[in-house]
């Protein structure tokens, strides 16, 4: 292990060589790219080729015999290409570079075969997942429209959508919808949108195209990117036969891009017929309920009770004047009977009284202390008496004994 200080420097020769011999060490390689520049200088034996990465804004040069680049010709620009490859590092200059020795371009069946285990994989984690999907705002305060340059998609999208709801509001990002940039710029779009508090909803869409044109929407960068967003996304690219992976992590796919126009924003002239249906629903059913309950009080004043309001006392009249005068012949008897009664008790009263028996002739005698004398024997000669006739006292004086 090269070991270094800021007392003992390794010299720039000594760090370039280790690299070198670091690299070497990897061996041959397989490297998977698009071409994304070819330069051919004339009558040498090397081309100079730039092979990027299809999914993020990375390069790699390749020098390649032209005997190995004729083998694999024809080669389209931006070729998807698989290139066996031994890594270079140039010592003198410190670059580094992929020497080409056999190119393979991969074909449409190798693509289509690799974006099937694509979807099984992300179909495993669950990114396609319904109860992922997120609703639609039913009338959203912004929408992010992400596009082709001044393309056609562009222009359907916001007609269609001004059509049904002529103040919606759109943010609006143009990018590369094919080629090398493609998958970088939509990102990048998709990022800042995703950021927007005011946009309630994204579009993604172009126009249809080739397979290969539409291979950037199958990027597995994009469709996790696309997935752990928080903002609902339309997925709207090329035609009903198109399916790119896109589709299938969007929350909504719409077949075009009228059709993505359509689903985004309500009709207003729709939503219009709908208000006054509901109004008029409404009315009738008010109007229904105004008429029912008026029969109800109709019929409530058809009934004798309402024609009448004192029947109800009128026909309870006589029965209760029959049940006053029972009251008052019970009550007249009650009262006979109690003054009889009262009439018995005070002539027994009057009878045991003993103001009645004073005045039957009968004499109470006492004492001077007030006792009753109530034997002869009680008394003694000279002993003074106080006699309580019927109608007043009068005093005595015991002579002597009772006559026998």
């Amino acid at each position: 292990m090269l070991e270094t200080s800021a007392e003992k420097p390794a010299p720039v020769r000594v760090i370039s060589e280790a690299i070198s011999e670091y690299i070497n060490r990897l061996g041959t390689i397989w490297v998977e790219g698009e071409l994304a520049q070819v330069n051919d200088r004339g009558s040498g034996t090397m081309l100079y080729m730039r092979l990027r990465d299809p999914s993020v804004d990375m390069y790699l040069q390749v020098v390649c015999p032209r005997a190995v680049f004729k083998a694999a010709s024809p080669l389209p620009e931006n070729a998807r290409v698989v290139i066996n490859s031994k890594v270079n590092f140039y010592t003198p200059t410190g670059s580094l570079s992929l020497n080409a020795k056999e190119i393979r371009q991969v074909g449409i069946g190798e693509l289509l075969a690799r974006l099937e285990h694509l979807k099984k994989l992300l179909t495993a984690e669950g990114l396609f997942a319904p109860e992922r999907k997120k609703p639609l705002p039913f009338l959203p305060n912004k929408v992010g429209l992400i596009c082709g340059r001044a393309s056609a998609a562009e222009k359907d999208v916001v007609e269609n959508a001004r059509k049904r709801w002529p103040s919606v509001n759109f943010e609006i990002r143009e990018v590369a919808v094919q080629g090398s940039a493609a998958v970088i710029e939509v990102s990048k779009a998709l990022k800042e949108l995703d950021a927007d508090p005011d946009v309630d909803v994204i579009i993604i869409t172009r126009g249809g195209g080739s397979f290969e044109d539409l291979l950037p929407f199958s990027d597995e960068g994009l469709v996790r990117l696309a997935s752990s967003c928080t903002t609902p996304i339309v997925s709207a690219i090329g035609h009903e036969q198109d399916a790119p992976l896109l589709d299938l992590v969007a929350d909504l796919r719409a077949s075009t891009p009228t059709d993505a126009a359509k689903r985004v924003v309500p009709d207003m002239a729709e939503e219009l017929t709908k208000i006054r249906q509901l109004r008029d629903r409404a009315d009738r059913r008010i109007n229904d309920l105004v008429v029912l309950e008026m029969t109800k009080i109709a019929g409530l004043l058809q009934r004798p009770v309402m024609k009448d309001p004192l029947i109800m006392v009128t026909t309870r009249e006589d029965a209760l004047n029959v049940v006053v005068r029972r009251s008052w012949r019970s009550m007249d008897a009650l009262v006979v009977r109690a003054t009889m009664e009262i009439e018995q008790i005070a002539a027994r009263v009057r009878t045991l009284s003993p103001q009645a028996t004073l005045d039957r002739g009968y004499a109470v005698v006492q004492r001077a202390d007030g006792s009753i004398a109530r034997s002869p024997k009680d008394l003694k000669r000279g002993d003074a008496l106080k006699l309580r006739l019927a109608d007043g006292v009068a005093m005595a004086t015991a002579t002597g004994e009772s006559e026998s």
